[in-house]
């Protein structure tokens, strides 16, 4: 495999990866400040994951296989020396005639290096809404670090540099990103800016199947990561023994699964809208009939988001393992059968129709006569 093309590879692949690990809290964010969704910002950001996994790829791969393992030759120093490329690629021309030069190691390095940025100018200024200037001064600083990286070994990591950091190369990577910069309008005509969306941003919007799946995905990750932290901290603090245990002890599985659920589930219950993190993040709020009361609001936390944590804890109970596999495939099933309950009860999920709430934009709030009962605007 070539030496410009695997970097390549890796940066698709990598970044895919990185990409579907965001997509949810990508997801939110955009309903969050946009208040809607929209793909061709989705999709940007998927090339924006892609792109900053290739620029790891290109700029720092492969590793050395032990921290000591690449030291260059003695006295052997990173390259100082402003625009010696055009020097090396004179050297080259007068050896090699045009056709030689134009493949030449030396000319296609120069041209990958400026290549390698023009992506982050586009992404700055078409994607992020930033100006030219902006654009290219931060290409500088991320060229900066990268040269710095490689000049300092992984900032001391190794034991000496496995790449030599080049001026030149930070040249190179600053004039791409002004170039990308330039070339924004023109080649992300299509991408939509944030400034497009401040007009209709505090316009309600549907209810839809999608909201509310995004709603919830953001509670389970929000509930598993803060049970996550939890059981690494306390692990942290406990006296270092020879081994660690295999299974969670009693302690660990309250951490791993009660706490998190009054976290994640009973205190945004508790407070004024009664919304979880995942629905305020979609902007969703639960209404009923009548006010809604603290016991009620409760109950609503309680009949999915409790059950799940409930079931989970059960799971993890040391000792009891003929009941804990039952307990955690008897969560799964729950926690199926509530994304499931979404497009067959009009959006109102298991706990709406348990206790009798539905679901609507928070902004409805904000404008009297749609709170009244008109429609929605889409």
């Amino acid at each position: 495999m070539g030496v410009w093309t695997w970097p390549a590879i890796v940066g698709v692949l990598f970044g895919t990866a990185a990409f579907l690990v965001i997509l949810v809290p990508v997801l939110a964010y955009q309903y969050r400040r946009y208040g809607r969704f929209t793909a061709r910002r989705v999709l940007g950001v998927a090339a924006v994951s892609v792109y900053g996994a290739a620029v790891v790829a290109y700029t720092q791969l492969p590793l050395p296989d032990s921290r000591g393992s690449r030291c260059p030759t003695p006295g052997l120093s990173p390259q100082w020396q402003p625009f010696s490329f055009v020097s090396d690629i004179a050297e080259v021309a007068s050896a090699s005639g045009t056709l030689g030069l134009l493949t030449s190691r030396t000319v296609l390095q120069v041209f990958f290096n400026v290549l390698l940025f023009v992506p982050w100018g586009v992404i700055l200024r078409g994607f992020a809404g930033r100006s030219v200037l902006v654009a290219t001064l931060t290409g500088l600083a991320a060229s900066l670090v990268i040269e710095a990286t490689q000049a300092t070994g992984m900032w001391g990591f190794y034991e000496c540099p496995y790449r030599l950091g080049d001026v030149d190369d930070l040249i190179l990577n600053t004039s791409g990103a002004l170039l990308g910069a330039l070339v924004a309008p023109v080649v992300l005509w299509w991408m939509p800016r944030p400034q497009t969306f401040r007009a209709s941003q505090q316009l309600p919007r549907p209810v839809t199947n999608l909201r509310r799946w995004v709603g919830m995905a953001v509670d389970v990750a929000a509930f598993h990561l803060v049970g996550f932290a939890l059981v690494v901290m306390y692990r942290l603090l406990l006296p270092q023994g020879p081994v660690l245990p295999d299974e969670p002890t009693l302690i660990e599985a309250i951490l791993l699964t009660l706490v998190p659920a009054l976290v994640v589930f009973f205190l945004p219950a508790w407070r004024g809208t009664g919304a979880s993190i995942g629905q305020h993040a979609m902007r969703l709020i639960p209404v009923w009939k009548v006010k809604a009361s603290c016991g009620r609001r409760t109950g609503r936390a309680a009949s999915v988001g409790g059950t799940y944590a409930l079931l989970l804890f059960c799971s993890h109970l040391p000792g009891a393992a003929p009941w804990t596999d039952a307990a955690g495939v008897l969560a799964w099933i729950l926690l199926l059968a509530v994304f499931v309950a979404i497009p067959l009860t009009a959006q109102r999920g298991l706990s709406g129709v348990l206790t009798g709430a539905r679901m609507q934009d928070e902004r409805l709030a904000n404008i009297p006569a749609l709170q009244s009962g008109a429609p929605e605007r889409s």
